[in-house]
């Protein structure tokens, strides 16, 4: 990772990410396990999936990725060994966060719009294998990035930092390798999420109006439509948030892209190409940390169990004085 530009908002900006989206993630994984928020099973382990790699995320692509590069600069995090296999790491947990979300966005999809598979699609067992495969084909899928890189020199017969080959770039093979990347991650999901939102909301819309129809003025009291809406906020929230944080990724490889250009890898840090690309990587990073937030928001009981969480350790304290 070369050093970033405007030192102080990179250095500032990575750290306060790190501290607000690990114990972020780790708290949302320990409230969806205590299985109190009123969710069901299978909608549980989804999420706790997402939080665990988003949790991935920040440890790799901003702890030992960004936040390494800024201030260990010439530590073993910089060899480049220690530098591909870090590569390979970001990209396999970002592609499994990715992945569990249009999951999940299925999940909900089929739960909401196709009665007759509800009941053998939305269970527990398959959640936990549609879990299981797409975080072991986000690894398998990211392996070849270990052999795209090459040492920027060699000091003293060790190789520092990573340069991307030339023939990632002139290859044909690598230049499939990478539109197929960018093609599964994020332009699939992103597509797919917004289809699959479209479907749904037509799906609800249909629904209510026929609910109404049928309920006439007892609609404005109708129970099941108000925990309908409640059960969808979760997934608008969390779908919409990751489709406008990863637009700007989507534009920038489209930019670069079609005119057949190449990523920045020059030492000017503050061109503007350099600052484009690195922002889209900063979006992309805050949305591995935002979910929890998401949850907070549109769940009631999830906040009551945040708030337990967090006072624990106070009442913990306060019974240990009264005895």
């Amino acid at each position: 990772m070369h050093g970033p530009a405007n030192g102080p908002l990179y250095a500032i900006y990575y750290p306060i990410l790190a501290a607000v989206g690990v114990p972020a993630n780790l708290l949302g994984i320990v409230i969806l396990a205590r299985g109190r928020c009123g969710l069901s099973r299978c909608i549980t382990y989804y999420l706790m999936a997402i939080a665990a790699a988003d949790f991935l995320v920040i440890i790799t692509a901003v702890i030992l990725n960004r936040i390494g590069g800024i201030y260990f600069r010439f530590s073993v995090l910089s060899t480049t060994p220690a530098c591909k296999l870090s590569a390979v790491l970001v990209f396999a947990t970002r592609d499994g966060s990715v992945w569990l979300t249009v999951a999940f966005t299925f999940d909900r999809f089929v739960a909401i719009c196709c009665h007759g598979l509800k009941t053998r699609y939305c269970t527990k067992k398959t959640a936990l294998l549609v879990i299981g495969l797409v975080s072991a084909l986000s690894c398998i899928k990211n392996v070849p990035f270990h052999f795209t890189y090459q040492p920027l020199y060699t000091l003293d017969g060790v190789p520092w930092f990573c340069d991307i080959i030339a023939a990632y770039y002139s290859s044909t093979a690598w230049q499939a390798y990478d539109w197929l990347d960018h093609i599964l991650t994020p332009f699939l999901p992103f597509l797919l999420i917004l289809l699959l939102n479209a479907l749904t909301v037509r799906h609800i819309l249909a629904a209510s109006r026929a609910r109404r129809k049928l309920r006439g003025a007892e609609s404005h009291g109708d129970q099941e439509m108000i925990n309908r809406k409640r059960s969808i906020v979760l997934l608008f929230a969390i779908s919409l948030s990751f489709l406008l944080l990863w637009v700007t990724y989507v534009g920038h490889f489209l930019y670069v892209r079609i005119p057949g250009e190449v990523y920045f890898t020059g030492l000017d840090f503050n061109d503007p190409d350099y600052i484009l690309q690195e922002t889209t990587n900063m979006l992309q990073l805050l949305s591995s940390c935002n979910n929890v937030f998401i949850y907070a928001v549109a769940q009631n009981k999830f906040r009551e169990e945040l708030r337990k969480v967090m006072m624990y350790p106070f009442a913990t304290l306060t019974s240990c004085f009264k005895r």
